[in-house]
C-alpha cells in the first residue's frame, strides 16, 4: 500500500457517522446476548465437577470444552469484526475463512463456498477491509434463517459481493435501512445494532455496504470502496 492511500484511509476514517451511547449500549447487549449461553454453560460444568468430582465424568468435560470453544470463536469472531486487531495488516481472507468457519460451524446450518485466494475485486487489501468483510459475511448468515451457503466472489471494479443462498433467505425488516444507515440510532434494537455498527464501521474506512440483490433464496450483500 502506497503512503498516499494509507494517508487516505486514516483520513476517511475521521469521516464516519458517529455513534452514540444508545448504540454502543445495543452493541454491547448483542455482544453479551451472544456469549452468555456458552459462558453459562461453562460454568454450569464447571460447578457440576465441584459438585460430583471424579463422578462427573467425561460428559463434563465434553460440555465444558464445547462451551468453550463456542465462547473463544464468537469472542474472535467480535473481535475482527468490531476491535482494533480487525484492522491489522495481517489479517488475510484465508483468516476470515477460517475464523467465519469456526463461528458457525457448531449448529451446521451454515456452509461456505468461496476461494479466499482468489481476486475479490481489490488488487491490494485497502486497511480495515478483512474486518469489514467478516462483519458482511455475519450479516448474510444472519439472512439465512434455515442455513444455506455463504460465497465470496468478486463484483466490478473495486466490489467484493457476498452471497447468502438457502432456502427463505430474507432480508428481515429493519436491516436494510440500519445498513444504509437511515434508521434513527434511538429506534434500534440488538437485532439491528449489528447491520448499523458494521455499516457505520464500514464507512470509517471508507467502504460502502447495501443489499444489491433480493431474490428468492438468495441476499446478495456488496462491499464497495467509497
Amino acid at each position: 500500500m502506497t503512503s498516499t492511500s494509507a494517508a487516505r484511509d486514516i483520513d476517511t476514517m475521521t469521516q464516519a457517522p458517529g455513534i452514540n451511547a444508545a448504540v454502543l449500549e445495543l452493541l454491547a447487549s448483542r455482544i453479551c446476548h451472544d456469549l452468555i449461553s456458552p459462558v453459562g454453560a461453562v460454568n454450569n460444568g464447571v460447578e457440576f465437577l465441584e459438585e460430583m468430582g471424579a463422578d462427573a465424568g467425561a460428559e463434563a468435560i465434553q460440555l465444558i470444552a464445547h462451551s468453550a470453544r463456542q465462547a473463544s470463536v464468537r469472542l474472535q469472531a467480535f473481535r475482527i469484526c468490531y476491535g482494533a486487531g480487525g484492522r491489522d495488516g495481517n489479517l488475510k481472507p484465508e483468516d476470515i475463512k477460517k475464523a467465519f468457519e469456526a463461528l458457525t460451524e457448531a449448529d451446521g446450518k451454515i456452509a461456505q463456498s468461496w476461494d479466499p485466494h482468489a481476486n475479490l475485486g481489490f488488487a491490494e487489501r485497502p486497511v480495515g477491509y478483512c474486518k469489514i468483510l467478516m462483519g458482511v459475511m455475519m450479516l448474510g448468515a444472519e439472512c439465512l434463517p434455515k442455513g444455506g451457503i455463504i460465497k465470496v466472489k468478486a463484483g466490478s471494479g473495486e466490489e467484493t459481493l457476498v452471497f447468502a443462498e438457502g432456502q427463505d433467505a430474507i432480508v428481515r425488516d429493519g436491516v436494510e435501512d440500519a445498513i444504509a444507515l437511515r434508521s434513527d440510532p434511538t429506534t434500534l434494537d440488538p437485532r439491528l445494532v449489528h447491520p448499523y455498527a458494521i455499516s457505520t464501521l464500514a464507512v470509517s474506512y471508507g467502504f460502502t455496504v447495501k443489499v444489491s440483490e433480493k431474490e428468492p433464496g438468495r441476499v446478495v450483500l456488496s462491499l464497495t470502496r467509497t
